[in-house]
């Protein structure tokens, strides 16, 4: 298959632009009327001054004049707000476009993708960087655009009076960019180095803000802390010193770019005084040398951000052009049952396979348990058959089909996957139940809880089931963030359940009534079950033994334990802390 030609940084700009793109058209336009109503003034001034010269002294032969700048002043004002507005309505709006697009690309990627990339970074990206896209999209375009424009306008004037003075008027102007290039020098690599040393800092405050309960309870404040003080004094030493590597050719070039009549006084008396150039034309070179320094500031003021463009929507592009899960848009063989089948699975983080061949049946309406050491690839198994990342080798089909050729939503419907690290909503604890089936009245939410046994809980806070449950959860323990989890499984009624130990977290009680619930949906319902206690998944139809990412053995508890491997010498180890436990010698 031939690879499809990327694209580039300004092709990303104007699709995420889209029907927004005649607005930028007319913002340039309307800056650019305003860059012109700004400089015909210069021009007018000229006029005024030759006239005061040449010895006028008629008042009212110059109230035509001032009438003119009052009217050119305010149309400049005009143009300059119309221009404004309609770039900052279609920035604001193209923002939106990237996030939204953005969110929407890692809700097709890989679930590997989105783990191997910090939260705290694409934090940054979709928030931070994305922001930052602001002031180029709403200011430079039509304003570096149309000060550009006027730039080269009042050039080829200066040029059409006098193309020696129209030089001289740009000697500063070009001194000043060799000592912007000079400024320039290793750009790309500084500014990286700014974005690389701000994402470790965004990813060390996140895990620092985070493991703070961790940090206390071992006494690792001053250990842990001390890596969020590198990383800030880092953060900020890179920006130090690239502007201390730049502040000389800065100040060169701020002094000498607008500093126009370094040259054009001395070069323009000499040329006025052997004759060779007339004192309007001095005059009117003069004045309009004077008005090339608004719009070249203006083009300059602009230029680190033009030079930051790219980098920026180098972050953005790199998620967009992501490789994503490939699937049909629509569904062209139906499942006939929903028995799930993995031939020769292989699959692998990166450079590191983890899944090495893999073979394995898990029947409709059974309930088929997934065990062994840890790292054994247990949770792989699960994630692949849960579609959150692609099989490297081999295929996984559901009823018959494989799951590649079946569109994400339809798939998506079929399974019900539930982790012991569950996400809640920042939304009332209903809301985040009804998640599992938009639409669902509040009595089916109620049945889902006490199905899974939060019900009770839930009616014990202070807004019961209005109750917010706080960013990510954070207004609840981990047992009952699970056991929400659990219920919003249970209300999506998916023909595939999929519990990766996802009652770790939950009391021996709670476990035993999470069981039953979960038993009694099983008819006609392929389930899979990771458990760390052996004793929850004894009674399955299929246990899968996993050991470095091979099927070590499979068969039913009994079978198992005929079989003297590694099942049985889990199980004592797992029958020996529960007798341990019972003894009273531990506690977990």
């Amino acid at each position: 298959m031939k690879e499809a030609k990327k694209k580039s940084t300004v092709q990303w700009i104007m699709e995420f632009a889209g029907t927004h793109k005649n607005k930028y058209v007319l913002s340039v336009i309307t800056a650019t009327c305003g860059v012109v109503c700004g400089i015909a003034p210069y021009l007018i001034v000229a006029e005024i001054i030759k006239e005061l010269v040449g010895g006028n002294k008629d008042w009212d032969s110059y109230i035509g004049y001032f009438i003119t700048l009052v009217i050119l002043w305010l149309a400049r004002v005009i143009f300059h707000g119309i221009s404004t507005s309609l770039s900052h309505h279609a920035t604001f709006q193209v923002l939106g476009n990237i996030r939204k697009q953005t969110c929407d690309k890692l809700s097709r990627l890989p679930l590997g993708f989105v783990l191997d990339t910090p939260s705290g970074s694409l934090k940054n990206v979709i928030v931070e960087r994305i922001d930052s896209i602001e002031t180029t999209m709403a200011h430079v375009i039509p304003e570096f655009t149309s000060s550009l424009l006027g730039t080269l306008a009042m050039a080829i004037y200066l040029l059409t009076i006098d193309w020696r003075m129209g030089f001289a008027s740009f000697i500063t102007l070009v001194l000043g960019l060799v000592a912007y290039m000079g400024m320039m020098i290793d750009y790309q690599t500084d500014y990286q180095n700014t974005i690389d040393k701000t994402k470790k800092l965004n990813d060390t405050a996140v895990e620092y803000i985070n493991g703070i309960e961790v940090i206390k309870a071992f006494g690792k404040a001053k250990s842990s802390y001390e890596r969020f003080v590198v990383a800030a004094r880092e953060g900020s030493e890179c920006y130090v010193e690239w502007m201390r590597r730049c502040n000389v050719f800065f100040s060169i070039a701020m002094v000498l770019t607008p500093a126009t009549m370094l040259a054009v006084l001395p070069i323009g008396g000499l040329l006025y005084m052997n004759g060779s150039l007339s004192a309007n034309d001095l005059i009117m070179i003069i004045v309009i040398a004077v008005g090339l320094i608004t719009p070249i500031v203006t083009c300059m003021s602009y230029s680190d951000d033009l030079g930051q463009i790219g980098t920026i929507m180098g972050e953005v592009i790199g998620i967009m052009e992501a490789e994503e899960l490939i699937r049909p848009e629509n569904i062209k063989e139906k499942p006939v049952d929903n028995t799930i089948i993995l031939n020769n699975v292989k699959f692998g983080y990166k450079d590191k396979e983890i899944l090495h061949g893999i073979n394995l049946q898990f029947k409709e309406g059974t309930v088929n348990a997934l065990v062994g050491p840890s790292g054994s690839g247990k949770s792989t198994i699960a994630k692949l058959v849960a579609s959150l990342w692609d099989v490297g080798e081999g295929s996984i089909a559901v009823g018959g089909v494989d799951v590649r050729n079946m569109p994400l939503d339809f798939y998506n419907d079929k399974v019900a996957y539930v982790s012991q690290d569950n996400y809640l909503f920042d939304t009332t604890i209903m809301e985040n139940i009804r998640m599992g089936k938009q639409g669902a009245t509040d009595e089916e939410v109620i049945a889902a809880a006490k199905s899974s046994g939060c019900h009770e809980f839930i009616m014990s806070l202070e807004k019961g089931y209005d109750t917010v449950a706080g960013g990510a959860g954070g207004h609840l323990s981990g047992g009952e963030r699970q056991r929400i989890a659990i219920a919003r499984a249970m209300l999506k009624n998916a023909p595939i359940i999929i519990l990766d130990e996802a009652t770790a977290y939950t009391d021996p009680e709670n476990e035993a009534i999470i069981q039953a619930s979960v038993a009694s949906l099983v008819k006609s319902k392929t389930l899979i079950v990771i458990a760390h206690r052996l004793s929850t998944i004894a009674d399955s139809d299929n246990i899968v033994v996993v050991k470095d990412g091979f099927i070590d053995s499979q068969g039913t508890h009994e079978e198992l334990l005929a079989m003297n491997g590694l099942y049985k010498e889990m199980w004592q180890a797992h029958m020996s802390v529960k007798d341990t436990m019972a003894g009273g010698a531990a506690y977990v």
